[in-house]
């Protein structure tokens, strides 16, 4: 194990599996697929027979619910086992299950019209569907401390949490701020289109960046830096007498195995920069389909399905950034894993679903100062840095062995 000082990314090599924690897995965890087939059949036949319902809606309510807590059943007992294993890996074997529906979801949304799609809203809530009033946040602008409170709501605790997911997620500053400050930019390129982007300079970079991003990305780093130093020691229940000792093991299963500290090493080779530019863009569009998909199918910001939406993409995410970690920094990964995959379907097609329903929305064209400016921006991030990097003046194989 080695460790850096301040806000560096600590490598963390990966431990070997415990004997004990081998024991408690086969004790707990171990497979009886057949058991819970017998009681899903058993499940399935008492909630079909006990639940009659005269009301046609009603049971296709049910039918689509039954349908899909079989399908992650299913998924718990027989698709792949992921990068995780705490609290229990059919747990992150559901997640990736809840991933394939959701994307099974999002392309059933891509082929209806942009009509059809937002009365579909209305089967999971009737106060779906209706257009929403535009709303700007640039309307009052003087810094002053009324103007500072009455953006204030919960929306801003919202966007803390959100940023110290983020960072749980990608575990490493640089690559949290530097996505901090290129969706600010992305909202200033983009207030043409969306009202709800036209905000005051300091609702910008004070409020969001420098109070809500900060405060997250702050919190979610020492988690992270607390994970990477915690010495991991899995005892089986078996072998804990005491009461409260098993109490204690049992809240523990719910912490890591073990932790692995992010260290991108985004210009050391074109596979790690080209993969971590990428990643960089996917958080971007995951981040603005959230507003567009609002926008377009007319759902309100403080709507539950917009939580549900967030939460289950961290979920996702979680393993995912993992995934993607591994292929980028693993020369012996020839394949990304399916949480990784699955992830970047699923924000691929919801802007497959925004780019279709935004025909004959946005009238506006893009101001010449921001097709300019990304232009720049993209031909130094694919062109220009990448020729002079690994072509013109590359890196030699023991140099970054010395840097390691």
């Amino acid at each position: 194990m080695t460790k850096s000082e301040g806000s560096k990314p600590v490598v963390v090599a990966e431990k070997p599996i415990e004997k004990n924690t081998t024991i408690l897995d086969e004790e707990i965890f171990h497979p009886h697929t057949l058991t819970a087939l017998v009681i899903l059949l058993a499940l399935m036949f008492y909630a079909a027979t006990r639940s009659n319902y005269e009301n046609t809606a009603d049971s296709i309510k049910l039918g689509l619910l039954a349908a899909v807590a079989c399908f992650v059943f299913i998924g718990m007992l027989q698709f792949p086992d992921g990068p995780f294993v705490r609290p229990s890996k059919p747990i992150w074997r559901a997640v990736l299950s809840l991933s394939v529906l959701y994307q099974l979801c999002l392309v059933f949304l891509l082929f209806l019209n942009k009509d059809d799609a937002r009365q579909f809203m209305k089967y999971y809530d009737p106060t779906l569907g209706i257009q929403l009033p535009e709303r700007s946040y640039a309307g009052a602008c003087d810094l002053t401390k009324d103007n500072v409170l009455a953006q204030l709501d919960i929306f801003v605790i919202a966007h803390a949490l959100g940023w110290f997911g983020k960072s749980l997620i990608l575990r490493d500053y640089w690559f949290c701020w530097i996505i901090s400050i290129a969706f600010e930019l992305c909202e200033y390129s983009l207030e043409h289109q969306l009202n709800n982007f036209a905000e005051c300079w300091w609702d910008h970079w004070i409020l969001d960046v420098l109070v809500c991003n900060w405060l997250g990305i702050a919190v979610g780093m020492k988690f992270c830096q607390y994970f990477s130093v915690k010495q991991y020691s899995w005892v089986g229940f078996k072998q804990i007498k005491s009461l409260r000792g098993k109490a204690k093991r049992a809240v523990q299963q719910f912490t890591p195995r073990e932790w692995t500290a992010f260290e991108w090493k985004t210009t050391s080779t074109p596979k790690n920069y080209f993969g971590t530019v990428l990643l960089l863009i996917v958080f971007l569009q995951c981040e603005l389909n959230c507003f567009y998909l609002k926008y377009l199918l007319w759902v309100p910001p403080e709507h539950p399905i917009n939580t549900y939406r967030l939460i289950l993409l961290f979920l996702f995410a979680l393993p995912g950034a993992r995934d993607v970690y591994q292929y980028i920094s693993d020369s012996n990964c020839r394949r990304m894993g399916p949480h990784a995959w699955l992830l970047i379907f699923n924000i691929m097609t919801e802007t497959l679903i925004c780019l279709k329903f935004a025909e004959n929305e946005f009238h506006a064209s893009a101001p010449t100062v921001v097709k300019v400016g990304w232009s720049i921006v993209f031909s130094i991030l694919f062109v220009f840095f990448p020729l002079w990097r690994f072509v013109i003046n590359p890196v030699k194989k023991d140099e970054l062995v010395k840097k390691d």
